[in-house]
């Protein structure tokens, strides 16, 4: 296995304290944590039932009952568990410790003998394990077992889940590879692959990174082992119960298993199993200098965040298979964008920084982090989007079947709720996300602009900074070195594209020319304790236009401000938002409402709404003539992240352009 020329600090070694990000952390530490342990209990007055502690208890043999809940329901236990671990390493928490510890005392009472672990298969389906790696997502809920394990091992020293996960991943390579008797195949939804590069990183063993590689090698060879499942299967589905017709190879696509991963040309598919899958590669390359890997990643992060990206940092144009269309399809009204796809995009923007350091990566990972991903969770953590849409009509939602996945506001909880445990265990390690380090090149990157203490471990010696940041309400970051090595490093500071080059750096006050390296502001010298770095961002409001091939986006403009997106709200704007243009050629208004959900910067400007009052109800279209009318009006726009937390009402963040 090679060294990581990048390696991600280690998340124990970074704490954040941020005005901004706190209040996030502690939201999910005193509220999301607690409240979605009584969700997996089945105890959310009105919500949808999760069944989750209950199969694992039926499983254990600790009382009867019938499964409930989707194939993949102990994928939602191992999310939450893994926010633990993280919130745990943040922050000790005696009780909550000891709820985990029960947790998996339950867990390892499920477990088969020979290692294996899945309540769907010990409750519903004895002794057909392996049998439908196509639908029933085996490998899916051991993957984020592992990586729960992994989060608590990290965070208390305690192996209980690790050796539990250990037990299974030997079993599993047993199973699979290329050997006589052995399973030539991989699980239908992509998960497992990454985990197992992060059991590997927590134990040392290597077996794990190249069972990683067998999966990720044989996906998409010829025969097609999903689509030969099927047949053995005679086309028998476990989520209809009924026989179905059998797939071709080119409907693997959805999967991602039409084709080898390195031939894969652009993303397709179900887009979590998509980047999912990409976070993997990624890590492969990393891990093993695989060049073609590499080669691949970058392809399809270009065509992933260049062609189908929403503004937002969604991913997935369509409710028909979450999925992913073709380059530039992205309807607002009626577009996917699950929370869980833009997480696994921050994922494998992570993973590209750790092999190269490159601003763009760090650009979409704070574009899907400060839009779509805090956007999807009700201010006060008890409720959630799945779907993250770009505009709303809420009568649409209620009564169009085309859009009633587009939910006007958020849930409580989901039959399949794979999201909200998403964003607490995302949330929960934030730390990891904002720093990088090469210690071969003795440089220490800042990705994102989160107040927080970090220490570094270079080829020089040791290094400690504080880092505080305004953002994303004002440009300015300071950096102030607690602890230096005798020798040169170099520290490297992000250049936003959000920021269009207006970037300024001081050093102890003095204003220093820097070198831009692949979008970093680089600077090496002989650092001394008590440096200070300021680093000033031009954080601008600015009116933001689509590319012309994006139709839905014609002729429109979106209010975007620092790394945030905006969007108008009925409860500030009426209704309906579709008529509302916006005057292009004037200087928005920027001001700070402090009353608005704990203080916000809301931009004003000027439009126009269509005239309403000449219209009858029984006149639904008239001849056009010169003197229609419209209506002056006052805008306001709000962070994208914020909308849907005042009342249920329409939404859109795209406007029609005026004033041209």
């Amino acid at each position: 296995m090679m060294n990581s020329t990048s390696k991600q600090a280690a998340i124990t070694k970074i704490r954040i304290q941020d005005e901004f990000w706190n209040p996030f952390m502690e939201l999910v530490r005193g509220t999301v944590i607690p409240y979605q342990w009584d969700a997996l209990n089945d105890a959310i007055a009105d919500a949808e039932p999760s069944y989750a502690i209950r199969n694992f208890r039926i499983a254990a043999g600790l009382e009867e009952g019938e499964f409930g809940g989707f194939l993949f329901q102990d994928s939602d236990l191992a999310k939450w568990l893994e926010a633990v671990g993280y919130s745990l390493a943040n922050t000790p928490d005696p009780k909550l410790e000891q709820t985990a510890d029960e947790v998996i005392d339950l867990i390892a009472k499920a477990q088969h003998e020979n290692g294996y672990l899945n309540t769907y298969f010990t409750i519903k389906e004895p002794g057909q394990a392996w049998t439908n790696l196509y639908e029933a997502h085996e490998l899916y809920c051991a993957g984020h077992m592992m990586e729960a394990a992994v989060a608590y091992y990290n965070a208390t020293g305690k192996r209980k889940l690790l050796d539990v996960m250990c037990k299974f991943a030997d079993y599993i390579d047993t199973i699979f590879g290329r050997g006589p008797g052995q399973i030539r195949g991989y699980d239908g939804h992509q998960e497992i692959e990454l985990a197992l590069v992060k059991l590997a990183q927590a134990t040392g063993e290597e077996r794990y990174v190249k069972l990683a590689q067998f999966f990720i090698d044989e996906r998409g060879a010829e025969p097609n082992f999903l689509v030969e499942e099927c047949k053995a299967r005679d086309g028998y589905s476990y989520w209809t119960q009924k026989k179905q017709s059998i797939p071709t190879v080119a409907q693997m696509a959805y999967n991602q298993a039409d084709k080898p991963v390195r031939e894969q040309e652009v993303a397709i598919g179900h887009s979590v199993r998509a980047v999912y899958m990409y976070t993997a590669m990624a890590d492969l390359a990393r891990l093993t200098g695989d060049e073609s890997l590499l080669t691949a990643c970058r392809r399809l992060w270009d065509n992933t965040t260049k062609k189908q990206m929403y503004i937002t940092g969604g991913i997935g144009s369509t409710h028909h298979g979450e999925a992913f269309t073709f380059d530039y399809d992205m309807p607002n009204d009626t577009v996917y964008a699950e929370t869980c796809a833009s997480i696994g995009l921050i994922f494998f923007a992570q993973r590209m920084l750790q092999l190269e350091a490159k601003s763009e990566y760090a650009d979409v990972l704070e574009r899907a982090l400060y839009n779509n991903v805090i956007g999807s969770m009700s201010q006060d953590g008890k409720h959630y989007f799945y779907v993250n849409p770009l505009e709303v009509w809420p009568k649409a939602s209620e009564l169009n079947p085309s859009r009633h996945h587009v939910k006007a506001e958020r849930q409580k909880w989901f039959g399949c709720s794979c999201c909200p445990p998403n964003v607490a265990r995302l949330l929960s390690s934030l730390n990891s996300y904002i720093y990088t380090s090469s210690p071969v090149q003795n440089t220490i990157y800042t990705h994102l602009f989160i107040g927080s203490e970090a220490r570094f471990e270079l080829a020089v010696g040791e290094v400690a900074y504080t880092q505080q940041s305004k953002l994303p309400w004002e440009g300015y970051v300071r950096i102030e070195l607690t602890l230096v090595p005798q020798d040169p490093f170099t520290l490297a500071l992000r250049i936003p594209s959000w920021s269009q080059g207006g970037a300024i750096m001081k050093i102890n006050g003095v204003r220093t020319a820097y070198e831009t390296v692949n979008g970093y502001a680089s600077v090496e010298r002989q650092w001394e304790q008590g440096d200070i770095v300021e680093w000033e961002l031009a954080v601008e409001a600015q009116l933001t236009i689509a590319h012309p091939a994006i139709r839905a986006n014609a002729g429109k403009v979106a209010i975007e401000r620092g790394p945030l997106v905006y969007c108008l709200e009925e409860v500030d704007n009426g209704t309906p938002l579709a008529t509302v243009s916006i005057d292009v050629m004037q200087k928005l208004q920027v001001n700070y409402d402090a009353g608005l959900l704990g203080g916000a910067v809301v931009i004003e400007a000027e439009g126009h709404a269509n005239e309403s009052s000449s219209w009858s109800e029984d006149t639904p279209y008239r001849p056009f003539t010169l003197q229609e009318v419209s209506e002056r009006v006052n805008l306001k726009a709000v962070p994208y992240y914020l909308w849907g937390n005042r009342g249920v009402g329409e939404m859109t963040v795209w406007i029609r352009k005026g004033g041209v």
